[in-house]
This record gives structure tokens, C-alpha cells and sequence, in this order.
């Protein structure tokens, strides 16, 4: 079995695909969509949205040889999606990987673990989503790992290819074929929220208009 695996670059987003989804907000999707949410842990450390095609990789443990070979492997428009295989004491991504991250082009990184070098993360103004921070990172060991192949990160299966949607509320997931639709589905219901928040701005009551004070009334009698 070799050490390392690394499949082919997976097909990335039309940049009109990704342009809707940049205008989507993940908490829109959540209303009717229960599925593709990373866990509520994983949380962004800059206030951003971005959305782009996951390339996906695996390391274990303290090793981050195969994310520093990964590096040089993303185009413009990825989002680098890194599966720690449950380690949360190392972290796997600072202030070097998110320059290099930057430099090759990619929208953001997805780490299911720590991080660390926040100020060079701030610094860059590089988008990245992770469990936190810690102080002990990982070295080049060596131990293996492989990339683009299925990861989980936060309790949901991404593939190489998949729709990712960041922002200040989490991470989305989505089929590459499903994403279009959905962004559609969500920048809709964004404008008729607004419209909403208008009316309640000029007086109207929200359970009024969202039948919400009708059905107490009703429930009362």
C-alpha cells in the first residue's frame, strides 16, 4: 500500500455558479436544506464569505508533509479542505500555508482541527474556518497521507469536486450539480426577507405576517 495517495484535480465551479453562491447566505440554505453543515465548531477566524470547488486532503497527526506538497497543487478558485483524522492538538495550518494558500490562488481553507499565527492570518486576509487555536504545530515526518479522495470534516462527507460555502455562520457542502438551484433557491428568499424586514420597520408586527399570530390566537381558543 503506497504512503500517499493522490488522486486527479477534481472539475472546478463555473465562476457563475460560484458568483450565486457568494451571494447566498449558508443560514438561508438552513431553513430548508438539513444537510451538508459542517459542525457548528468549525468557525471562521475572519469575518468573510466565500464560496469555490473543495480539494480535499487527509494527514494524520502531527505530519503535515502531503498539505505542504498540496500546496503547490490548487488553482485559483479552490477551497483546500483538510480531514485531520480526529487530531486536535496540532495545527496543521499557520502563517506559512496560509501564504502559500493565498499565493496559488485559493478562496479559503477548512481545517477539521487547529490552527495557529491568527495575527498572519489577519494579516493575509486569507479566509480560513478551523476549531481554533493552538500552540503546538505539526512538522514534515513524512507519515502519509491522501488527497483528493472523500474526507469528513465536522460530521459530513465532502468530496473532491463539492460546492463549499463559507461564511460567518459555518460551512456548506453541497453536489456540485445541486449548488445552482440551491443559491437561486436562497438569494429568492433573502429578497423576500428584506422586503419583510421593511414592512416590520414601517410598523407591521412579524407574527402578523408570518401567520405566526394567527395560529396562538387560534391555539388559545
Amino acid at each position: 500500500m503506497p504512503k500517499y495517495i493522490i488522486e486527479a484535480m477534481p472539475a472546478s465551479l463555473s465562476t457563475e455558479v460560484v458568483g450565486l453562491l457568494e451571494q447566498t447566505e449558508t443560514a438561508t440554505v438552513g431553513h430548508w436544506r438539513h444537510w451538508g453543515f459542517v459542525d457548528r465548531g468549525i468557525q471562521g477566524l475572519l469575518r468573510r464569505r466565500v464560496a469555490g470547488t473543495a480539494v480535499t486532503v487527509q494527514i494524520p497527526g502531527a505530519d503535515s508533509t502531503l498539505l505542504h506538497h498540496a500546496l503547490g497543487l490548487l488553482r485559483p478558485g479552490d477551497v483546500l479542505v483538510v480531514d485531520r483524522l480526529g487530531d486536535d492538538r496540532h495545527a496543521c495550518w499557520g502563517g506559512g500555508v496560509t501564504v502559500a494558500a493565498k499565493a496559488a490562488g485559493a478562496k479559503a481553507g477548512v481545517v477539521d482541527g487547529a490552527c495557529t499565527d491568527i495575527e498572519e492570518v489577519e494579516g493575509s486576509d486569507f479566509p480560513l474556518w478551523c476549531r481554533g487555536l493552538a500552540p503546538i504545530t505539526t512538522r514534515v515526518y513524512d507519515l502519509g497521507g491522501r488527497m483528493n479522495v472523500p474526507v469528513a470534516i465536522g460530521g459530513v462527507v465532502i468530496n473532491p469536486g463539492d460546492a463549499v460555502l463559507c461564511d460567518e455562520s459555518g460551512v456548506l457542502v453541497m453536489p456540485p450539480e445541486e449548488a445552482e438551484a440551491e443559491a437561486r433557491a436562497a438569494i429568492a428568499r433573502q429578497e423576500r426577507g428584506l422586503a419583510v424586514q421593511a414592512r416590520c420597520a414601517k410598523g407591521e408586527k412579524l407574527g402578523d405576517i408570518s401567520g405566526a399570530t394567527a395560529k396562538v390566537l387560534a391555539g388559545l381558543s
